[in-house]
Protein backbone atom coordinates (compact mmCIF):
# COMPACT_ATOMS: atom_id res chain seq x y z
CA UNK A 1 0.00 0.00 0.00
CA UNK A 2 2.88 2.34 0.81
CA UNK A 3 4.63 1.60 -2.49
CA UNK A 4 1.44 2.04 -4.54
CA UNK A 5 0.69 5.34 -2.79
CA UNK A 6 4.12 6.57 -3.87
CA UNK A 7 3.83 5.32 -7.46
CA UNK A 8 0.28 6.47 -8.21
CA UNK A 9 1.03 10.18 -8.79
CA UNK A 10 3.94 9.31 -11.10
CA UNK A 11 1.87 6.85 -13.12
CA UNK A 12 -1.03 9.29 -13.37
CA UNK A 13 1.25 12.17 -14.37
CA UNK A 14 3.03 10.12 -17.01
CA UNK A 15 -0.30 8.95 -18.42
CA UNK A 16 -1.45 12.55 -18.81
CA UNK A 17 1.80 13.95 -20.23
CA UNK A 18 2.54 11.08 -22.60
CA UNK A 19 -1.11 10.89 -23.72
CA UNK A 20 -1.26 14.60 -24.56
CA UNK A 21 2.09 14.49 -26.36
CA UNK A 22 1.16 11.33 -28.24
CA UNK A 23 -2.19 12.71 -29.39
CA UNK A 24 -0.59 15.99 -30.47
CA UNK A 25 2.03 14.27 -32.63
CA UNK A 26 -0.52 11.73 -33.92
CA UNK A 27 -3.10 14.31 -34.98
CA UNK A 28 -1.05 17.36 -35.93
CA UNK A 29 2.59 16.44 -36.54
CA UNK A 30 2.59 13.04 -38.27
CA UNK A 31 1.86 12.91 -42.03
CA UNK A 32 -0.99 11.00 -43.67
CA UNK A 33 -0.03 7.67 -45.20
CA UNK A 34 0.49 7.59 -48.96
CA UNK A 35 -1.99 4.71 -49.29
CA UNK A 36 -4.29 5.00 -46.26
CA UNK A 37 -4.46 8.78 -46.04
CA UNK A 38 -5.79 10.22 -42.77
CA UNK A 39 -7.20 6.83 -41.80
CA UNK A 40 -3.72 5.79 -40.69
CA UNK A 41 -4.17 7.89 -37.53
CA UNK A 42 -6.34 5.10 -36.11
CA UNK A 43 -3.06 3.19 -35.85
CA UNK A 44 -1.95 5.37 -32.93
CA UNK A 45 -4.77 3.95 -30.79
CA UNK A 46 -5.23 0.52 -32.37
CA UNK A 47 -1.64 -0.71 -32.30
CA UNK A 48 -0.75 0.36 -28.72
CA UNK A 49 -4.08 -1.05 -27.50
CA UNK A 50 -3.28 -4.36 -29.23
CA UNK A 51 0.16 -4.43 -27.60
CA UNK A 52 -1.43 -3.76 -24.22
CA UNK A 53 -4.07 -6.46 -24.68
CA UNK A 54 -1.23 -9.01 -24.93
CA UNK A 55 0.90 -7.41 -22.21
CA UNK A 56 -1.96 -7.35 -19.71
CA UNK A 57 -2.76 -10.99 -20.41
CA UNK A 58 0.83 -12.09 -19.86
CA UNK A 59 0.96 -10.15 -16.58
CA UNK A 60 -2.39 -11.62 -15.54
CA UNK A 61 -1.36 -15.19 -16.38
CA UNK A 62 2.04 -14.95 -14.66
CA UNK A 63 0.47 -13.36 -11.58
CA UNK A 64 -2.25 -16.01 -11.50
CA UNK A 65 0.41 -18.72 -11.84
CA UNK A 66 2.43 -17.28 -8.95
CA UNK A 67 -0.73 -17.16 -6.85
CA UNK A 68 -1.60 -20.74 -7.79
CA UNK A 69 1.84 -22.26 -7.16
CA UNK A 70 3.31 -20.13 -4.36
CA UNK A 71 0.03 -18.93 -2.80
CA UNK A 72 1.16 -15.31 -2.92
CA UNK A 73 -1.89 -13.16 -2.07
CA UNK A 74 -0.61 -10.02 -3.84
CA UNK A 75 -0.13 -12.03 -7.04
CA UNK A 76 -3.78 -13.06 -6.99
CA UNK A 77 -4.78 -9.43 -6.43
CA UNK A 78 -2.62 -8.35 -9.41
CA UNK A 79 -4.14 -11.00 -11.67
CA UNK A 80 -7.66 -10.10 -10.60
CA UNK A 81 -6.96 -6.40 -11.15
CA UNK A 82 -5.34 -6.89 -14.56
CA UNK A 83 -8.21 -8.84 -16.14
CA UNK A 84 -10.77 -6.01 -16.62
CA UNK A 85 -8.07 -3.62 -17.84
CA UNK A 86 -6.81 -6.14 -20.38
CA UNK A 87 -10.36 -6.87 -21.51
CA UNK A 88 -10.93 -3.14 -22.03
CA UNK A 89 -7.77 -2.82 -24.13
CA UNK A 90 -8.87 -5.85 -26.18
CA UNK A 91 -12.29 -4.28 -26.83
CA UNK A 92 -10.58 -1.03 -27.91
CA UNK A 93 -8.35 -3.08 -30.22
CA UNK A 94 -11.29 -4.84 -31.87
CA UNK A 95 -13.43 -1.69 -32.25
CA UNK A 96 -10.60 0.51 -33.55
CA UNK A 97 -9.57 -2.32 -35.87
CA UNK A 98 -13.10 -2.45 -37.27
CA UNK A 99 -13.04 1.29 -37.98
CA UNK A 100 -9.63 0.90 -39.61
CA UNK A 101 -10.58 -2.21 -41.55
CA UNK A 102 -13.75 -0.80 -43.11
CA UNK A 103 -12.02 1.74 -45.39
CA UNK A 104 -8.96 -0.49 -45.95
CA UNK A 105 -10.59 -3.89 -46.49
CA UNK A 106 -14.16 -2.82 -47.26
CA UNK A 107 -15.52 -4.79 -44.28
CA UNK A 108 -15.98 -4.15 -40.57
CA UNK A 109 -14.96 -7.73 -39.75
CA UNK A 110 -13.24 -10.61 -41.50
CA UNK A 111 -12.33 -14.00 -40.05
CA UNK A 112 -8.66 -13.18 -40.32
CA UNK A 113 -6.30 -15.33 -38.20
CA UNK A 114 -5.11 -12.43 -36.05
CA UNK A 115 -8.59 -10.94 -35.66
CA UNK A 116 -10.04 -14.29 -34.64
CA UNK A 117 -7.23 -14.92 -32.14
CA UNK A 118 -7.74 -11.44 -30.67
CA UNK A 119 -11.45 -12.21 -30.25
CA UNK A 120 -10.48 -15.44 -28.48
CA UNK A 121 -8.28 -13.32 -26.20
CA UNK A 122 -11.34 -11.28 -25.20
CA UNK A 123 -13.23 -14.49 -24.40
CA UNK A 124 -10.29 -15.65 -22.27
CA UNK A 125 -10.39 -12.40 -20.28
CA UNK A 126 -14.15 -12.66 -19.82
CA UNK A 127 -13.87 -16.34 -18.93
CA UNK A 128 -11.28 -15.59 -16.26
CA UNK A 129 -13.42 -12.83 -14.77
CA UNK A 130 -16.46 -15.10 -14.75
CA UNK A 131 -14.58 -18.03 -13.20
CA UNK A 132 -13.06 -16.14 -10.27
CA UNK A 133 -16.56 -14.99 -9.30
CA UNK A 134 -18.32 -18.29 -9.97
CA UNK A 135 -17.57 -19.98 -6.63
CA UNK A 136 -18.72 -19.27 -3.09
CA UNK A 137 -15.12 -19.84 -1.98
CA UNK A 138 -12.97 -17.07 -3.54
CA UNK A 139 -9.85 -19.26 -3.35
CA UNK A 140 -11.46 -21.93 -5.52
CA UNK A 141 -12.45 -19.27 -8.04
CA UNK A 142 -8.90 -17.90 -8.19
CA UNK A 143 -7.50 -21.41 -8.71
CA UNK A 144 -9.91 -22.13 -11.56
CA UNK A 145 -9.20 -18.75 -13.12
CA UNK A 146 -5.45 -19.29 -12.83
CA UNK A 147 -5.66 -22.61 -14.70
CA UNK A 148 -7.65 -20.96 -17.50
CA UNK A 149 -5.23 -18.02 -17.66
CA UNK A 150 -2.19 -20.30 -17.91
CA UNK A 151 -3.77 -22.50 -20.58
CA UNK A 152 -4.79 -19.37 -22.50
CA UNK A 153 -1.17 -18.22 -22.73
CA UNK A 154 -0.89 -20.37 -25.86
CA UNK A 155 -3.02 -17.76 -27.63
CA UNK A 156 -0.45 -14.98 -27.12
CA UNK A 157 2.19 -16.32 -29.57
CA UNK A 158 -0.63 -17.25 -31.95
CA UNK A 159 -1.69 -13.59 -32.08
CA UNK A 160 1.89 -12.39 -32.36
CA UNK A 161 3.04 -14.76 -35.12
CA UNK A 162 -0.24 -15.34 -36.95
CA UNK A 163 0.84 -13.04 -39.80
CA UNK A 164 3.96 -15.19 -40.28
CA UNK A 165 2.30 -18.60 -39.93
CA UNK A 166 -0.77 -18.00 -42.09
CA UNK A 167 -1.88 -15.83 -45.00
CA UNK A 168 -3.72 -12.95 -43.35
CA UNK A 169 -4.89 -9.47 -44.26
CA UNK A 170 -2.72 -7.94 -41.55
CA UNK A 171 0.67 -6.60 -42.51
CA UNK A 172 3.81 -8.20 -41.02
CA UNK A 173 5.64 -6.62 -38.09
CA UNK A 174 6.94 -3.15 -38.92
CA UNK A 175 8.20 -1.88 -35.53
CA UNK A 176 10.11 -4.79 -33.99
CA UNK A 177 11.81 -6.73 -36.78
CA UNK A 178 15.22 -7.84 -38.02
CA UNK A 179 17.01 -4.98 -39.72
CA UNK A 180 15.24 -2.27 -37.74
CA UNK A 181 11.78 -0.68 -37.89
CA UNK A 182 10.10 -0.29 -41.27
CA UNK A 183 8.18 2.78 -40.20
CA UNK A 184 9.21 6.42 -40.55
CA UNK A 185 10.30 8.33 -37.44
CA UNK A 186 7.45 10.82 -37.90
CA UNK A 187 5.03 7.96 -37.30
CA UNK A 188 7.18 6.03 -34.84
CA UNK A 189 7.33 8.90 -32.32
CA UNK A 190 3.56 9.25 -31.72
CA UNK A 191 3.15 5.49 -31.84
CA UNK A 192 5.68 4.97 -29.04
CA UNK A 193 4.37 7.91 -27.05
CA UNK A 194 0.87 6.43 -27.10
CA UNK A 195 2.26 3.00 -26.24
CA UNK A 196 4.02 4.37 -23.16
CA UNK A 197 0.94 6.41 -22.24
CA UNK A 198 -1.18 3.24 -22.33
CA UNK A 199 1.43 1.41 -20.25
CA UNK A 200 1.44 4.17 -17.63
CA UNK A 201 -2.38 4.14 -17.63
CA UNK A 202 -2.37 0.40 -17.05
CA UNK A 203 -0.03 0.77 -14.07
CA UNK A 204 -2.13 3.59 -12.65
CA UNK A 205 -5.45 1.74 -12.91
CA UNK A 206 -3.92 -1.56 -11.76
CA UNK A 207 -2.56 0.08 -8.61
CA UNK A 208 -5.96 1.63 -7.91
CA UNK A 209 -7.71 -1.70 -8.35
CA UNK A 210 -5.17 -3.53 -6.20
CA UNK A 211 -5.47 -0.95 -3.42
CA UNK A 212 -9.26 -1.25 -3.54
CA UNK A 213 -9.06 -5.05 -3.39
CA UNK A 214 -6.64 -5.04 -0.45
CA UNK A 215 -8.83 -2.54 1.41
CA UNK A 216 -11.94 -4.64 0.73
CA UNK A 217 -10.11 -7.70 2.05
CA UNK A 218 -9.22 -5.89 5.26
CA UNK A 219 -12.85 -4.80 5.69
CA UNK A 220 -14.08 -8.39 5.16
CA UNK A 221 -11.56 -9.72 7.67
CA UNK A 222 -12.57 -7.07 10.22
CA UNK A 223 -16.27 -7.89 9.83
CA UNK A 224 -15.52 -11.59 10.19
CA UNK A 225 -13.60 -11.00 13.43
CA UNK A 226 -16.42 -8.81 14.72
CA UNK A 227 -18.99 -11.49 13.86
CA UNK A 228 -16.96 -14.16 15.67
CA UNK A 229 -16.53 -11.84 18.63
CA UNK A 230 -20.25 -11.24 18.79
CA UNK A 231 -20.86 -14.98 18.82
Amino acid sequence: MKLSRMLLPWAGGLTLLLGIAGLWFALFDSPPDYQQGETVRIMYVHVPAAWMSLFCYVVMAISAGVGLIWKHPVADVAAKGSAPIGAAFTIVTLISGAFWGKPMWGKWWVWDARLTAELVLLFLYLGYIALIHAFDDPKRGLKAGAVLALVGLINVPIIKFSVDWWTTMHQPASVVKMGGPAIDASMMVPLLLMAFAFKAYYIYVLLLRMRAEVTAGKVRALRLRQAHGAV
